[in-house]
């Protein structure tokens, strides 16, 4: 009987360890002297320090300076007085990996005493993506409350805007002197302009619905390349364009992704005056796709890099400053998409757009093709 008792405890033992071994949560079990007996896979990865790097060892070795004393004091204060101060709560802190990045953390201790002695647990979750996934939603609420207020705004602007821009078309079809009709062009520039503003920004706050579809990512890039290819010759601007071997297929909205390739070849002109040279190109890495559109045009400054996405700030003398940030959004508002940018004063300017490749296409056209070699 006492076998049997003694093998049923033996088993929920290993069932336990097996279960907390495997769990999401990081476990880290310290003595009372704070040494750590005891951490899991989720806590290797989380803080990025191994098992053996850790156990035998303080805790102080993954937790940052202040957190480490204010964890001291508190096991201290209950190993003298039994009275807890962060047992039995979570407490949100801020953690640090081995690698010294930082990140947000929630963390609750308990305590166990075993044959007099005290073993106290914490367990940690990475709040890394809760923190990111509140954030775009409290952004997303953030710019639909805006962009109501902005669509307003538009609209109350629009009409009457519209009718000052007619009537100086209809004042500079007339016959005017010369001062009065560099005056009516000034408007009409300016009216224009405004235009322009009104649109983006309704662009840029307006909640974006993608209609997402498969794409031939090389074919949308050889449309943009051809729709700028005359504007490119007339400035004097060589262009080259350069896809992947084989089609590369993603899943994405066409009509927004043209918008976006459009607008940073028509950065990338602009950047160069009269003369130049423009590269398209697509390279293939791994189960992404990298979209490079290169310039070497004047190159923004290093001061204005890190702002180059802000909305409204602009290098141009006409420029509305929107173009940039509304192109990053839809880029980022694709899943598993991202946008970058490096850029030399004096040298020219290259954007970077990662996508992830549409693998059950791929496969597909593989397939066909291994089909017709055959």
């Amino acid at each position: 009987m006492k076998m049997s008792v003694r093998h049923d405890e033996n088993r929920e033992l290993e069932i336990l360890k097996i279960v907390v071994e495997n769990t999401n949560e990081a476990f880290v079990t310290i003595d009372q002297n704070h040494k750590v007996l005891f951490l899991n896979k989720a806590a290797e990865n989380i803080f990025g320090h191994s098992r053996d790097e850790v156990v035998g060892h303080d805790l102080d070795l993954i937790m940052s300076p202040t957190c480490s004393l204010d964890h001291r004091k508190a096991v201290e204060h209950y190993v003298k007085t039994r009275v807890p101060t962060r047992i039995g709560h979570e407490t949100e802190m801020v953690a640090t990996r081995k690698n010294g990045e930082t990140f947000p953390a929630n963390i609750s201790f308990s305590v166990s005493e075993v044959d007099g002695s005290l073993y106290f647990t914490g367990i940690v979750r990475d709040l890394t993506e809760t923190k990111a996934l509140q954030e775009r939603i409290a952004r997303s609420e953030r710019l639909a409350a805006l962009g109501q207020l902005v669509a307003e705004i538009t609209h109350e602007i629009k009409n009457p805007l519209m009718m000052i821009g007619g009537f100086v078309r209809q004042l500079i079809r007339q016959d005017s002197d010369e001062k009065s009709l560099t005056k009516l062009n000034i408007i009409e520039d300016e009216v224009s302009r405004l235009e322009i503003l009104l649109k983006e920004l309704m662009e840029f706050y307006k909640p974006r619905a993608l209609n997402i579809a498969e794409i031939d990512l090389n074919d949308l890039l050889r449309e943009v390349h051809h729709l700028v290819k005359d504007n490119c010759q007339r400035k004097k601007i060589k262009t080259e364009f350069k896809a992947c071997k084989r089609p590369v297929i993603i899943e994405g909205d066409r009509s927004k992704l043209k918008q976006v390739f459009l607008n940073l070849i028509k950065n990338s002109i602009e950047a160069m005056g009269k003369g130049g040279n423009l590269s398209v190109r697509t390279k293939l890495t791994g189960d992404l796709v990298e979209i490079e559109i290169a310039d070497d045009g004047i190159g923004i400054p290093a001061g204005d890099q890190e702002k180059i996405f802000y909305p409204f700030f602009t290098t141009k003398k006409h420029g509305t400053g929107l173009g940039l940030s509304i192109s990053k959004s839809i880029i980022e508002d694709h899943e598993g998409s991202s946008f970058s940018m490096k850029s030399e004063e004096g040298k020219g300017t290259l954007f970077r757009v990662t996508m992830p490749v549409c693998q059950a296409a791929m496969k597909e056209i593989r397939h066909i093709i291994a089909k017709r070699i055959i």
